[in-house]
């Protein structure tokens, strides 16, 4: 019994080192899409709805077929508190961080809209989205930025 007991235990070790390692797939929240591409329907659309103003979301266009490539995201805000800009801005620093090939987003909030291109964004924060590696420095970085009222509206004129 004693014998088992030990057998077990030791399995059960190597399992927890073996998964432990394995840290690149099993990666959990929305850096999973790290380094996917526009053209991929299936990670534009689960990284937007994790996203600010999730609750919001109604969808998606892709457009691929020249370059340069976007994505127009769809929402219905009607009954919505959150403030458009850093929203979109929010939302966009996370998307550019995550697709590799996506040079604008367009945001669709009923009436409002705004677009964001990859250029503008990096250049609002001197440097280059596509470096941020996981979740916690994105959002630091987006956060920083839009507790500046006037460097948000910098941005959109």
């Amino acid at each position: 019994m004693k014998r088992m007991l030990k057998f077990s235990f030791s399995a059960l070790l190597v399992i927890l080192i073996v998964s432990g390692c394995n840290t690149k797939n099993g990666e959990e929240g929305i850096f999973k899409y790290k380094d996917s591409y526009v053209g991929d329907a299936s990670a534009v659309g689960n990284s937007a709805s994790q996203l600010r103003g999730a609750d919001h979301y109604k969808g998606f266009e892709l457009k691929t077929s020249e370059e340069p490539y976007g994505i127009i995201l769809n929402y219905d805000w009607s009954d919505s508190e959150l403030n458009y800009k850093k929203t979109a801005i929010y939302n966009a620093t996370f998307l550019f961080a995550l697709i590799k090939n996506v040079d604008w987003i367009t945001f669709d909030f009923n009436n409002q809209e705004y677009k964001i291109t990859r250029e503008n964004l990096q250049a609002w924060y001197g440097e280059n989205l596509r470096d941020l590696e996981n979740e916690n420095e994105t959002e630091k970085l987006a956060q920083k930025y839009l507790e500046d009222e006037s460097k948000i509206n910098q941005l959109f004129n």
